[in-house]
């Protein structure tokens, strides 16, 4: 099949909401799942088409796949798929597996894979871009954006709320980042947590959204990226924004806070160092830093930050271990955690029994959204209610696409996206899902998976 080297714009029409009557947006790292051989499941969607976009009639196998899951087992996965196909499939892949160095390890250029995946879409991108190259030496990357945000808007809650108190930090989450007040930014993050520490009204603008939360904690607004793989790395080949039902937030919050000068704030940051997820997580954790390095570097107020940083090892039993040693050591509020299979766990277990506000900047599944959290849990990135959506739209405006086969990590973050895609693909752009099968990371071979989401629909 061949390719679409133009790359046609694909998202015309959507603008805000674009008809997907989402009440609370999320976004895209999942979660680690158990190792284990390759099982799946394969259960056919209902769709009456007898010819795809793309070639090929009924009988045939899909004309494309989507494949939800990390670098770890999508080297094995896509060695596995490039030696018994010759990659004329379509293929879309979220940004759990948005890896640049996939295809030199997969040993296939991957020309046939296009990815989604939450962007820097916010109105102060640019300031932070600048503030990560400045201090690192290099290009921010994916969930970087949403990193900052998270500690940003955590500083300025904890400035006005005149203590390391998770319940009171909670109160001010929505006030210091919903409109009104003095707006904030990157660029003056410092002359922000001064004015917050004096009582004063803030409205933080991130860099990867507007940061506004809806009564779900999640963002009000969020962009996505479409990208693909390039020489060396990934190639951005458009961001396109979306809004949610209430693009202005909603949900409960302080009318004022007290602030509070001359004393310590404390932050966490829960983040992969190590495992599946490590390779997004390092920058992750730098960007998350820089909001306690800007304040510590200028004292407004007689305020310092205390960040202390714990690995998850992308691991829900070392997540929680190390969730644990951050309440222990007292911190209110917590910067994670990135994949949704450890942010589900240690949001239940450690952060809402003990009161702790989690804003994780990564975590995605439709799972988070849903929690009993007594409002304790947010999100600076979208869930995969919003990405699923444009996942169906991508696969078949863009790529032309209209059966397919989906193959998920087994765990709630590779189902759940998987399910809304079918849905979305099916109700809404008449698409045809052939299987969706399940696999299990750290498996030797994935050809098994493989053979029963590119075989024929079942009868």
């Amino acid at each position: 099949m061949a390719r679409d080297i133009v790359r046609r714009d694909f998202i015309k029409g959507i603008g805000a909401a674009g008809g997907l009557g989402v009440t609370g947006l999320a976004g895209c790292i999942g979660s680690s799942g158990n190792g284990g051989e390759s099982t799946e499941t394969s259960t056919g969607t209902s769709g009456d088409m007898t010819t795809t976009a793309s070639g090929g009639a009924s009988g045939d196998g899909p004309a494309g796949l989507v494949v939800i899951g990390y670098p770890e087992s999508g080297i094995q996965l896509f060695r596995d798929y490039y030696s018994m196909s010759d990659g004329s499939e379509e293929i879309l892949v979220p940004d759990g597996l948005r890896d640049g160095a996939l295809p030199g390890q997969v040993g296939n250029s991957m020309s046939n894979v296009t990815g989604t995946a939450p962007a820097a879409g916010g109105p102060n991108q640019e300031a932070f871009n600048t503030l990560f190259q400045d201090q690192y030496g290099s290009e921010p990357g994916v969930f970087t954006s949403q990193s900052y945000d998270s500690v940003a808007i955590q500083l300025l809650a904890n400035a006005a709320a005149g203590q390391n108190d998770g319940t009171a930090v909670r109160d001010q989450m929505r006030r210091i980042a919903n409109p009104t007040g003095m707006t904030v930014t990157p660029n003056n993050l410092v002359a922000g947590v001064e004015a917050a520490a004096n009582g004063d009204d803030v409205n933080y603008q991130g860099a990867s959204s507007a940061t506004n939360f809806d009564q779900n904690g999640d963002p009000a607004t969020a962009a996505y990226s479409i990208w693909e793989f390039a020489e060396g790395g990934t190639s951005q080949l458009e961001v396109q924004n979306f809004e949610g039902a209430n693009p202005k937030g909603a949900g409960p919050a302080a009318d004022s806070g007290p602030g509070g000068t001359d004393r310590e704030m404390s932050v966490g940051i829960l983040l992969p160092e190590t495992g599946g997820l490590a390779s997004v997580g390092g920058p992750m954790i730098q960007a998350a830093q820089l909001p306690a390095m800007q304040v510590n570097n200028a004292n407004p107020a007689g305020l310092s930050v205390n960040a202390q940083v714990e690995d998850t090892q992308t691991s829900p039993s070392a997540g929680t271990s190390a969730a644990e040693s951050l309440v222990s050591a007292g911190v209110p509020s917590v910067c994670g955690s990135a994949s949704s299979g450890v942010n589900v766990p240690v949001s239940q277990q450690v952060f809402i029994p003990n009161e702790v506000v989690g804003c994780s900047p990564s975590s995605t599944a439709l799972s988070v959204t849903n929690l009993d959290d007594n409002d304790y849990i947010f999100r600076t990135a979208p869930s995969d209610r919003l990405q699923g959506r444009v996942m169906a739209q991508v696969m078949s405006e863009r790529l032309g696409v209209s059966t397919v086969s989906t193959l998920y990590v087994n765990n709630d973050y590779g189902q759940q996206l998987s399910d809304r895609f079918s849905t979305v693909f099916a109700e809404t752009f008449g698409g045809e899902v052939y299987h969706k099968v399940g696999f299990n990371k750290g498996a030797s071979s994935y050809t098994s998976a493989l053979e029963t989401a590119l075989s024929p629909p079942d009868n």
